[in-house]
């Protein structure tokens, strides 16, 4: 059916309801033969998570979730996870095709992360992580490391594409370190500015678009950086 039909009497429509019934998301339309769905209200949100939620919808051992903090009528799920400990950018969206697009690895979505350590990373360490780990999962690579302040190599900013289960905080751990901070400032082009810790908000249309329109057939891969010399 194209967008903008107006439905005249050359037309056939079937329900499969009795008439004077209001028709609900539940019932089933066909126009000329062809199903027709009810739209849906798109919602997408950005979400700076703070530490101790669950990015999960329900959670049975009734700890806090990230849906705690948003209270909308319509029904949203988190695009991605980040973990209990991990803080920052969260997108939610109840546009089921757009979450899997963003999440497929075909897409090579950017996230960038600020990392802080239990101790200073060392040369040699810092020079591993470019040149690559190999975890348990396989081989694991990153696309831009950095030091965050010079006076402090603590801490870190870290650009990878991989949405494997735990991957940073597993790089570090299986060098010897241990990740006490890790915050998500960016995820595929959104960032937290003007959001503070735990409070969210609707993306602008723009905004929308944009990831809408990412073409992963052109990812935004940079080549790796070392700015640790």
């Amino acid at each position: 059916i194209e967008p903008g039909h107006k439905v005249s009497a050359k037309d056939e429509v079937t329900l499969n309801i009795e008439p004077g019934h209001k028709v609900s998301a539940k019932d089933e339309v066909t126009l000329n033969g062809k199903k027709l769905s009810l739209a849906k209200n798109l919602v997408y949100i950005l979400l700076n998570k703070p530490k101790d939620y669950i990015t999960t919808t329900d959670d049975p051992q009734k700890r806090k979730t990230v849906l705690d903090l948003i209270r909308i009528k319509e029904r949203i799920y988190p695009v991605g996870r980040l973990d209990r400990n991990t803080s920052g950018v969260l997108l939610l969206t109840n546009d089921g095709e757009l979450s899997q697009k963003l999440t497929h690895p075909s897409y090579e979505v950017k996230k960038i992360y600020h990392v802080g350590l239990d101790r200073p990373l060392e040369k040699k360490d810092f020079d591993q992580v470019l040149r690559g780990v190999k975890l348990e999962d396989g081989p694991a690579t990153v696309d831009v490391l950095a030091y965050a302040d010079s006076k402090d190599k603590k801490q870190l900013g870290i650009e990878i594409h991989s949405g494997r289960n735990r991957i940073v905080r597993r790089i570090f751990e299986h060098l010897g370190y241990s990740v006490k901070n890790l915050d998500r400032v960016m995820f595929a082009g959104l960032t937290k500015k003007n959001v503070e810790r735990g409070k969210w908000r609707f993306l602008s249309e723009k905004e929308v678009r944009a990831l809408k329109y990412f073409n992963p057939s052109k990812p935004f891969r940079k080549k790796t950086q070392n700015a640790g010399k």
